[in-house]
């Protein structure tokens, strides 16, 4: 006898990357020396600095216990006085600020915390993968909205749309595929929409201090507290995406229901990761602009990369990965993607997994050592 499942599972897939993952090892293991160009995993290691508080912290005795629902006091503090020296944004750390276990889990308990079942949420035609799937899981439903070619949201389109039910908006600048960076106007246009509508704005922010020369939060804009939340996280921008540290931003009124959930679900984080993540929110902007010179030479490559295959493409893209349009004779982004796979053992992203209108694009991550990018050019090339 097997116990089924339930129902909910149906609402969507498992995740890509899991699934791909298992394919291309399983490649390796027949032999096959797979280049991986996908996953945005930063390679790089955190600094000196981080890997030794976590060490430090973890040896004393009484760090070990479960630690407080929301983190630690200090690493609030932390995470406050970052968000006013990187953003030029206050938050209250007390009230205002609950840290993750990795921003993506905040997806979800934002979800749970605001979404009936039936309720909707608008979420970016091309766009972060979970929030369709998140909203699903919770017993909502999510509801596409268009963006321009710029890869903006189209405010226009979004005023014609009929917005019964619809209670949350998912909103990522620097947008993740497309690398398109946030702007003042977007962030003013967006909140003015989302009081106008009476609807709750997520903000995903984890890839704004990454090769962007001018990062913004949405609380830049004046009285955004009062309709938006915003993610943000250390995975991207302190190369710590295995440690899940992340926190959600925003007014008490909005924190209080996600610690709710949140304190339904996890028992908090490791306190020699919230000593690690300290330290990590007080390494100078130098080091920054170390990171991002590593990541400068290697889009210079994956430009290479897109050329070599025929894409078209901006320069002005932000973030870890680069995004391209392919070529007018190639049918689709998931066959041109799944044919370099299996002929030449370099695997790239096709746009399709971010939503329909990603259908005739490729991401490629920066993530990968230079010598690694080069030698998936010449593969290309060959």
């Amino acid at each position: 006898m097997v116990i089924q499942p339930s129902d909910r599972l149906s609402l969507f897939n498992e995740y890509y990357f899991s699934r791909k993952l298992r394919e291309i090892a399983q490649m390796r293991e027949e032999g096959k020396d797979v280049i991986n160009l996908g996953i945005g995993s930063p390679d790089m290691a955190p600094a000196t600095e981080v890997v030794q508080a976590l060490f430090t912290s973890a040896q004393q005795p009484d760090n070990h216990g479960y630690q407080p629902y929301n983190g630690s006091p200090q690493l609030r503090k932390a995470i406050s006085d970052w968000l006013g020296e990187y953003y030029g944004v206050s938050l209250v750390p007390d009230n205002e600020i609950l840290p993750l276990l990795g921003s993506k889990e905040g997806v979800l308990h934002v979800s749970m915390a605001f979404l009936n079942p039936g309720d909707k949420a608008l979420v970016p035609e091309a766009g972060y993968p979970a929030y369709r799937a998140l909203t699903a899981m919770v017993g909502g439903e999510a509801v596409d909205y268009s963006l321009t070619d710029d890869w903006l949201p189209d405010f226009d389109q979004l005023s014609r749309m009929d917005l019964a039910r619809v209670k949350l908006m998912w909103l990522n600048y620097p947008h993740m595929p497309s690398g398109t960076p946030a702007t003042p106007e977007l962030f003013e246009k967006a909140v003015a929409f989302a009081k106008d509508k009476g609807i709750l704005l997520c903000h995903d922010n984890p890839y704004s201090l990454v090769l962007n020369e001018s990062p913004l939060s949405i609380f830049n804009v004046s009285g955004a507290k009062e309709v938006c939340l915003e993610l943000n996280s250390l995975s991207k921008s302190h190369n710590m995406a295995g440690w899940r540290v992340g926190w959600l931003a925003g007014k008490a009124e909005y924190i209080g229901p996600t610690l709710k959930i949140k304190s339904n679900i996890d028992s908090g984080m490791f306190r020699a990761v919230q000593d690690a993540a300290m330290a990590a929110l007080a390494l100078p902007k130098e080091w920054h602009a170390q990171r991002n010179e590593v990541y400068r030479r290697r889009q210079g490559l994956a430009f290479d990369l897109l050329e070599t295959l025929g894409c078209a493409f901006r320069k002005d893209q932000v973030g870890m990965f680069v995004w391209g349009r392919i070529p007018d004779n190639e049918e689709g982004a998931e066959g041109l993607a799944d044919k370099i796979l299996g002929e030449k053992f370099v695997f790239i992203t096709p746009g399709t997994i971010f939503g329909k209108k990603g259908g005739r694009y490729v991401r490629i991550s920066l993530c990968l050592p230079e010598d690694k990018m080069q030698e998936a050019l010449e593969r290309l090339k060959s």
